[in-house]
């Protein structure tokens, strides 16, 4: 076939269009194949979810498997602006569990992957490593376990592994992560080995996050180019030397606390001049602190506590006028409180607890500081009567396990701001000030273990945002006034300043401390978060409850469920309260535990009591009488009850038997209970040492022939311990008296028989069965 030359030259633009058509028929197929492809795999990672998340799932079921909704309009997914492929994935708190997906790499595109705040289980799959363009991996807050070995992944720039269960040396890992790496945060985890050399190769690496794990050896002597560089809580040694901060520094937050590094720190970490924090806490460094610290102007926070430096405070860190936290607790600092701690006129947090200081309070004027919002003193040796004169800025007040006596100044009621008095394990006098009705932002009131006498005024009632009051082990009497249940009504106000003002990387010291020593871990419901104290735990758990986030287990009274709530605590045990519990005790819906024990109370315990959300409750040796409320059956959560030594009586109520959640049980020396033990269910897990003493109940047969004790009835949760023989001599005590009243009634009766009355015989043999029961005893 002949063509001419123009035909040809026509030809060829046609021949053109047509190609250039091709190739971008071509293109958009592919683009449209490949999109096609993507979602495929979206769609068999949500198939592989569900599987693993039957009944609770995430916003990846709500991915849609029609054509009539884009992949990119999906939640949790991020795709490219021209919205043709998938480039990241966000389901981070999703509820998802189940072991990691193993065919991310199919998403070929993938740069962001975020799966943190799930319960992610297993080994971390190979896959993951293929995915070549990843810059952006979150894994943490998950339980993923075994070693970490990433070979593939270069061009990572975010790392984050933090709260998992991973193991080993990270030396396969590092430094093949190193090419593009700027944050690696692998703490709290299993980690091992040495880190000395691991980062060398890191050339853009500018945050280090390797707390809580078990590192050793030497530390990585190049940390000043780096911005953020923590290793809290390992298990690192060795000194810090003056060449670690040559040349250029960089530093905002140095933390080495809680390892093993000694000899005296040095001064040259002033060419850190950007540092807002340092953290030398826990190690055991000695000599003098650094004058030269004086000069970095940014500081905020100075955490030299439990070290072994010298009491000589530099002047120069008077020059630190950004400061706002300063710890130099446990330092065996002794003798007068130093003067200067009175001049640190902008410091708001000082922590000086656990040293040997027996004065200087006022001399140093550190009573007085005018910014000061947090003063801890605990566990020293200061005694004479408490100051007076005291700065009305206080939120926390701290002066426990020291030797004050006397009163309580009623000048600490006129601290407006005041959310924590701590003055328990003292040996203060006098009664409780009325002035502490003014407390209206008060959270705990810590008065326990001391000698207080007279009443628990009525207008600490007016402090409604008091959740936590502890006065155990004092000399108070009077009676539970009706005003006290307005406690802990309305702790919102004091949350919601606290969420606006507290400073998260600041307010960091301390706080494992006096956690342990506010929420009572032997009782429940704090049995829960007191079981995952840890150093690492703690300090979240602190901010948690000064913002009033829900950590506690509380189940409202009648309800199957455990939600997360605010739950307070009420400790009057240990005293000579008398009276009667009020019925509008069912006022304090936050009331999860309540220790009444060791006290003087009567009469008969209101129904009310029933409407609480409790866990715990311990009516113990007190002259409690009348029936046992049924209503107490509709506390469903509570897992601690102990009505033992009272004078209760009438039929036993068995609707404490469908309280499921119980693990301690004891109604011993109630001996005016009549009634059956049921021979199933939960009461029947306690065994007879939750019922000596009460002739009139009829037990199951199998505890009598099988002598099952699994009870717990004698705990001493009171904080006062006994002997064995004055729980014989008590025992005794009280048979006798009750055998005392038995004689009484037998003469009566003996009177009625000459009346030929035909009930005296079952009299007679009441008084044979308690014979027989203190014959047993007394044997």
């Amino acid at each position: 076939m002949v063509v001419s030359p123009g035909i040809m030259a026509n030809g060829d633009s046609n021949s053109l269009l047509s190609l250039v058509s091709f190739l971008l028929f071509i293109l958009i197929t592919a683009t449209a194949v490949t999109g096609d492809s993507d979602r495929e795999v979206l769609l068999s990672f949500k198939s592989y979810l569900q599987s693993w998340n039957p009944t609770e799932r995430g916003k990846y079921n709500e991915w849609e498997t029609t054509e009539k909704q884009g992949v990119c309009q999906w939640p949790g997914i991020i795709c490219t602006p021209e919205g043709s492929r998938i480039i990241g994935i966000n389901l981070r708190d999703s509820t998802i569990s189940g072991p990691l997906f193993g065919n991310f790499s199919a998403l070929t595109q993938l740069a962001f992957l975020d799966l943190s705040s799930n319960t992610i289980g297993g080994s971390i799959p190979d896959d993951l490593n293929r995915c070549h363009n990843l810059k952006h991996l979150n894994l943490s807050l998950n339980i993923i376990e075994r070693e970490l070995s990433f070979s593939g992944l270069s061009n990572l720039e975010v790392l984050d592994l933090s709260v998992n269960r991973i193991e080993g040396d990270v030396h396969s890992s590092f430094p093949l992560l190193c090419n593009s790496l700027i944050v690696a945060n692998l703490s709290t985890n299993n980690f091992s080995g040495r880190i000395d050399d691991i980062f060398n190769e890191c050339r853009y690496l500018k945050y280090v996050d390797l707390r809580y794990n078990g590192f050793s050896g030497e530390i990585w002597s190049d940390f000043r180019r780096l911005v953020k560089f923590s290793v809290s809580r390992n298990r690192l040694s060795g000194n810090i030397s003056a060449s670690m901060f040559r040349g250029n520094c960089t530093l905002q937050v140095l933390d080495l606390s809680g390892n093993g590094f000694a000899g005296e720190f040095p001064g040259q970490v002033s060419n850190c001049q950007n540092l807002n924090v340092l953290d030398l806490w826990g190690n055991n460094f000695t000599g003098n602190i650094p004058a030269e610290i004086g000069s970095i102007s940014s500081l905020r926070g100075l955490y030299f506590g439990k070290n072994e430096f010298s009491r000589d405070i530099p002047e120069t860190l008077l020059n630190l006028s950004n400061l706002v936290f300063l710890d130099l607790s446990r330092n065996n600092f002794g003798g007068e409180l130093q003067e200067i701690f009175g001049r640190f006129t902008q410091v708001e947090y000082l922590v000086l607890y656990g040293n040997s200081y027996v004065g200087g309070l006022y001399s140093s004027n550190i009573l007085t500081l005018p910014n000061l919002s947090r003063l801890d003193l605990s566990y020293n040796n200061f005694s004479g009567r408490l100051p007076s004169e005291i700065s009305q800025n206080l939120t926390f007040l701290i002066l426990a396990y020291n030797n004050f006596s006397g009163d309580i100044p009623r000048e600490y009621g006129n601290m407006p701001r005041l959310q924590a008095l701590d003055l328990s394990f003292n040996r203060l006098t006098g009664s409780i000030p009325s002035s502490f009705g003014k407390l209206t932002s008060l959270l705990w009131l810590m008065l326990a273990n001391n000698s207080l006498s007279g009443e628990i005024p009525r207008e600490i009632g007016n402090c409604t945002s008091l959740l936590w009051f502890n006065v155990a082990n004092n000399q108070l009497s009077g009676g539970f006034h009706p005003e006290l249940t307005k406690m802990g009504s309305n702790p919102l106000p004091t949350f919601e300043v606290n969420r606006r003002t507290m400073d998260n990387t600041i307010s960091r010291s301390g706080e494992c401390l006096v956690m342990r020593r506010w929420i009572p871990a032997e009782f429940p419901p704090f049995k829960f978060v007191c079981a995952t104290f840890t150093n690492k735990s703690c300090r979240t758990l602190w901010n948690h409850v000064l913002k009033g986030k829900c950590i506690f287990p509380v189940c409202p009274a009648g309800s199957i469920v455990d939600p997360l709530d605010i739950s307070g605590y009420l400790q009057l045990s240990g005293n000579k309260l008398s009276g009667e519990v009020p019925a509008n005790i069912s006022q304090m819906k936050k009331l999860s535990m309540l220790h009444l024990g060791f006290n003087e109370f009567e009469g008969k315990l209101p129904i009310e009591i029933g409407l609480l959300p409790l866990a715990f409750l311990n009516l113990t040796r007190n002259k409690f009488s009348g029936q046992i409320p049924q209503e107490i059956g509709n506390l469903s959560s509570l897992q601690n009850l102990d009505l033992s030594y009272n004078n209760f009586s009438g039929n036993f109520p068995t609707s404490l038997n469908e309280l499921s959640e119980m693990s301690k049980f004891n109604i011993s020396y109630n001996p005016f209970i009549s009634g059956v033990i049921p021979s199933s269910g939960q009461l029947a897990t306690f065994g007879k040492d939750s019922f000596l003493g009460n002739p009139l109940l009829q037990l199951p047969s199998f505890f009598i022939q099988s002598g099952n004790n699994n009870s717990s009835s004698g705990e001493r949760d009171n904080g006062r311990e006994e002997d064995d023989d004055g729980a014989a001599i008590d025992m005794l005590v009280f048979y006798w008296s009750t055998f005392s009243f038995y004689v009484v009634a037998l003469m009566g009766i003996l009177v009625l028989m000459y009346l030929d009355c035909p009930w005296c015989r079952a009299w007679l043999r009441l008084l044979d069965a308690f014979m027989a029961s203190l014959k047993s005893m007394l044997s």
